[in-house]
């Protein structure tokens, strides 16, 4: 008779394996570039074989766009709440400034540079960059909207008003690998500018002290992004092979482990 202990295979369900490989997956986009999402890397990640990953992903292009799917999620989140229960538009807009500058916004900055190069040759990729954009331009002028209803803000085109904020956004962010210290106030302000003029501000309003009110003033994209990837979990509970994220394929609905070749004792 053997003496050797077995090891306990520990099991995860489907949505909860699924949830863990695309957080993973996002946090190598953050901190690496789209590119070093492979069924491989995200598999040495997690100490799983990469037969695996390839269950839930049979394609690396789907992992590539459902990492991307949900750091982008996060950081609109996280930017740009849904849910605005603690501050005015006013409020929230400020804080939105405050957090788009900074390491922390550079590396979504990064990532969407590189989502949007790789997606002229990915067209998974590219369906999910587009979605992004949409639902940040929906996201920013729902939040316009509010603020006009409430009197804050003066415009009759809060679309047009949220497209000028993001492509001046995108336009600074496009630099985020190069050295800005010697840009002048006016650019460096230039999409706080943008907003006020845009929505009948007086200059300076969305950086004066005091603008964001007590709203936090933190922001981490990787946490975003695991956060996105909880709300979704939370979102779909209960319903196996449900669609996931923005433009990508849902969970299979099958006993992990099938074909899977996961090692035993994987957590």
């Amino acid at each position: 008779m053997s003496s050797s202990v077995q090891r306990k295979r520990i099991r995860k369900s489907p949505e909860a394996r699924r949830a863990e490989i695309v957080a993973t997956a996002a946090r190598v986009a953050l901190t690496e570039g789209l590119e070093c999402v492979t069924l491989r890397r995200v598999a040495e990640e997690l100490a799983v074989r990469p037969g695996l990953i390839s269950h839930y992903f049979p394609s690396a292009e789907d992992l590539v766009a459902a990492a991307f799917a949900v750091a982008a999620l996060g950081e609109l989140d996280a930017l740009l709440p849904a849910e605005r229960p603690d501050g005015t538009p006013a409020q929230y807009l400020a804080r939105y400034f405050a957090l788009s500058s900074g390491a922390a916004y550079d590396d979504i900055s990064r990532l969407w540079i590189n989502a949007r190069h790789l997606s002229r040759y990915r067209p998974v990729l590219r369906d999910v960059v587009t979605r992004m954009e949409l639902a940040s331009d929906d996201r920013l002028e729902t939040l316009i909207l509010d603020g006009v209803a409430r009197g804050e803000f003066r415009t009759d085109d809060a679309r047009s008003a949220a497209i000028q904020i993001l492509v001046v956004l995108d336009g600074l962010g496009a630099h985020a690998n190069s050295d800005r210290t010697d840009r002048p106030p006016a650019v460096t302000r230039l999409a706080l500018s943008t907003a006020e003029r845009a929505l009948g501000l007086p200059h300076g309003t969305l950086d004066a002290p005091g603008a964001t009110g007590t709203l936090p003033l933190a922001f981490s994209p990787t946490e975003a992004a695991e956060a996105a990837v909880a709300s979704e979990m939370a979102g779909a509970a209960g319903t196996p092979g449900a669609a996931g994220t923005p433009g990508t394929a849902g969970t299979p609905g099958t006993a992990e482990g099938t074909g899977a070749g996961e090692a035993v004792g994987d957590a």
